[in-house]
């Protein structure tokens, strides 16, 4: 039976398999240096309607990008961010939320409950950290990478929701005073 399980996951990805050669004949990317060029983490959803590098005028390599469910700043996101201010180039932070978010405008328990009725799963031990109200939490997610000891006070900090049916960026938010 594990061969053919094997085999049924190898043929679930043979599509990407098949795209990855296509991509690697042409491949140019080859050579960048894995510090960020422009000096830029952005942390966005992992929402695939939203293409940070094209949204922000940006190319490969030129910053690092972070991506979760609703574009929170959980423990792992700090974890990252430190890792990319101190070793990876980055000298500046964009926390970029986008309208129309799954994790936003509802309840947590909401979205446990709708993962229930369409599996029959109790993740209730899970924390998808849902939003009522996105701006507020923004800030929140802003203020908790500004008051974050391991990142350097002279690192900007700002935050923005970006419009999934326009591609605008909304206004500039930053972090309240810091905390250190």
């Amino acid at each position: 039976m594990p061969d053919d399980t094997h085999r049924r996951d190898a043929d679930a990805f043979a599509d990407l398999r098949d795209a990855n050669e296509v991509y690697a004949a042409d491949f140019a990317l080859g050579g960048l240096e894995p510090r960020a060029a422009r000096g830029l983490a952005v942390l966005t959803c992992m929402d695939s309607r939203i293409e940070p590098l094209t949204a922000l005028g940006l190319l490969p390599g030129d910053a690092k990008i972070v991506r979760n469910a609703g574009a929170r700043v959980t423990e792992d996101v700090l974890r990252t961010l430190v890792l990319a201010v101190h070793l990876l180039g980055v000298e500046r932070i964009l926390v970029m939320p986008h309208t129309r978010c799954r994790m936003a405008g509802q309840a947590e328990n909401d979205v446990h409950a709708a993962i229930d009725t369409a599996t029959g799963l109790d993740t209730r031990s899970l924390e998808f950290r849902t939003v009522s109200d996105q701006l507020a939490a923004l800030d929140t997610d802003l203020q908790r990478i500004r008051s974050w000891p391991w990142i350097p006070d002279d690192v900007p900090v700002a935050g923005a929701v970006y419009d999934v049916d326009t591609g605008r960026l909304g206004p500039l938010r930053s972090p309240g005073p810091d905390r250190h």
